[in-house]
């Protein structure tokens, strides 16, 4: 058996040494990436932290986890402020839910992450167990569109680009 095998009471083996970093660093390593960014970067890194506070990079690893902080970690959310987007995702779900006969359904969609964007709405900040949080609306600076589709019956890629974006690009794409 190595010295990692458990035993029927938990577990075989010496007890882990006595804690020797004291609570105060502890909750400076918590508090400071859900507070602050690290200067001329977008996020708190493992490296930046244990750089920051005089500590190892694993320390600093080992308390985020405990933790369940996350700071490298970042999600998206878009809400809608249409009057009649309930109405849409229902059209759309419904599409999924009961599909039409004979109908061929085109899904756009754009990859912001390819852009150089401006959010339109503040962050919400990391907390405990949460990862931040970013509005998806965000300001072009300039793009180009890619329209690409898939004929499953033969399996060939049908694809176009475009130097601007606009509802013409949909209508003219064949």
């Amino acid at each position: 058996m190595s010295e990692l095998d458990s035993d029927a009471t938990g577990f075989r083996g010496r007890p882990a040494p006595p804690r020797t970093i004291e609570d105060a660093r502890i909750e400076a390593v918590i508090v400071r990436p859900l507070e602050t960014k690290p200067p001329n970067t977008t996020h708190w890194s493992s490296r930046s932290m244990a750089r920051a506070s005089g500590l190892l990079v694993s320390t600093v690893q080992r308390i985020w986890r405990t933790f369940g902080l996350q700071p490298h970690r970042l999600e998206t959310y878009k809400l809608s402020n249409r009057p009649d987007f309930v109405a849409k995702v229902r059209d759309v779900v419904g599409l999924y839910v009961v599909p039409p006969e004979r109908v061929i359904v085109l899904c756009v969609d754009e990859k912001p992450q390819m852009l150089a964007p401006d959010r339109s709405q503040p962050s919400f900040r990391m907390r405990p167990g949460q990862v931040e949080h970013h509005s998806h609306a965000y300001k072009r600076h300039g793009t180009t569109s890619l329209f690409a589709a898939l004929d499953i019956a033969t399996g060939r890629v049908i694809g176009k680009c475009y130097g601007h974006h606009g509802p013409q690009n949909s209508a003219s794409f064949r």
